[in-house]
């Protein structure tokens, strides 16, 4: 009964007011979290909701229980149930205008939000960065294992070669190197060219893409399975043997131009671009050839070529985020792009659910926070989460949120009380 009344209360706040919440917390946080930490015996402010101290000094879990409600919980209830009225007035008058300036705003809530959260220590920031990346990649994989019904194996390789010749690009250019020698350009222009090479990242994945897709898609069942898990052993073996590039020692001295905002403006642009393009007319062409390929072809589908432009598109996605990936670590190393790789990123696809971009974001964000907060139990993390993963794949086969739309409309909407049924 008390549940179901504080979930009626709650359902009335739009996703404005919950920034709102989250933007109070992470302020309180920012300026009384030290204060708070000292007061509770905390040794520091928790990074991950307590959850590290939790598992390193379970002496600690009360404190760390405490400053959570006191930081997060009490603040994020309170002021969105209390501004939920003025808010969804608010809410209602933007939505006169286009929705562009809607979702700025929301976006610009959020980012706040990430940036304060992520201020109070090098760790937070990033593990934000890495854990936007995931949500890149995974977007791009679900593209062709969720909406196109495939099975591909090929992302790590793919993110191997956006990974390379972004940093090629960055270091060549604007670097000085002990393998490639000195910048050819000033520094100063590099933050300004690297959408550039991010671009070209991902258009020399979509080029390794086309290896796979053109003998691969001329067949049916496991062969793309079979040739993209190769693809990418081949990929990590050939940037190994190439000295060129480091070859099985790597490459550094990437420039720091990944900060927060950078991998968080092609986040959201990767998860618009993605949602605009399976909401299309191919991306429910894709739907078709996935449910039933003869069919779709009956239909005047040129089933073929919407698999390779499908595949080329995930390609390119999984591309741009290797590069963000090598210019966060400001290091690639081949060996980063294999097997563990590829268990990490699947995993993160199916847990989520196919077929949905909610999932994919759902997915990402839940595995990389949960490995992270698990860290302190080493080996056993790799027991909890399989099992987690078991226990999903048993009662949620299709995921957690699996053939659900991403529909910004409807996520950033007013809520309005329901009438009651006469």
């Amino acid at each position: 009964m008390i549940f179901n009344k504080l979930r009626n209360s709650f359902s009335q706040v739009p996703l404005l007011g919950w920034l709102l919440g989250s933007l109070i917390a992470v302020v309180l946080e920012y300026y009384m979290g030290d204060a708070l930490a000292d007061v509770l015996g905390l040794p520091k402010i928790p990074v991950l909701f307590g959850f590290v101290i939790m598992l390193k000094k379970p002496l600690l879990i009360p404190s760390a229980l405490i400053f959570v409600l006191v930081i997060y919980a009490l603040p994020i209830g309170a002021v969105a149930r209390l501004s939920a009225p003025v808010i969804n007035r608010l809410v209602a008058w933007l939505f006169k205008f286009p929705t562009i300036i809607s979702v700025v705003i929301h976006l610009g809530f959020l980012y706040a939000i990430l940036h304060l959260w992520s201020d109070i220590s090098a760790y937070r920031v990033l593990t934000l960065k890495l854990t936007m990346i995931a949500i890149m990649v995974t977007l791009s994989l679900n593209v062709v294992n969720g909406y196109m019904g495939e099975f591909s194996c090929s992302h790590p390789g793919f993110m191997a070669l956006g990974a390379y010749a972004t940093s090629v690009f960055t270091v060549v250019l604007f670097a000085k190197d002990n393998l490639f020698g000195p910048a050819i350009l000033p520094a100063a222009l590099g933050p300004y060219m690297f959408p550039v090479a991010l671009i070209i990242g991902g258009l020399v994945a979509a080029l390794g893409a086309l290896a796979i897709a053109i003998p691969s898609f001329r067949t049916r069942g496991d062969y793309l399975a079979i040739i993209s898990l190769a693809f990418m052993f081949i990929v990590k073996s050939m940037i190994e043997n190439l000295e060129v590039v480091g070859g099985p020692r790597g490459l550094s001295n990437q420039p720091d131009y990944a900060n927060l905002p950078t991998v968080f403006l092609w986040t959201v642009a990767c998860v618009w671009i993605i949602n605009n393009f399976v909401r299309s007319s191919l991306g429910k062409a894709l739907n078709a050839v996935r449910d039933d390929e003869m069919a779709a072809n009956a239909m005047t589908v040129n089933t073929r070529q919407t698999k390779i432009v499908a595949f080329l598109f995930a390609a390119f996605w999984a591309g741009v985020a290797g590069g963000l990936f090598a210019h966060v670590l400001r290091y690639v190393n081949p060996g980063t792009f294999g097997l563990q790789k590829l268990a990490e990123v699947l995993a993160m696809v199916y847990f989520g659910g196919l077929n949905s971009v909610y999932g994919s974001i759902v997915g990402a964000i839940s595995l990389s926070m949960l490995s992270e907060a698990l860290r302190p139990l080493e080996i056993f993390k790799w027991i909890i989460i399989p099992l987690l993963l078991i226990l999903v794949m048993i009662y949620r086969p299709t995921g957690l949120i699996a053939f659900k739309e991403f529909d910004v409309k409807k996520l950033i909407k007013p809520k309005h009380k329901q009438e009651k049924e006469v």
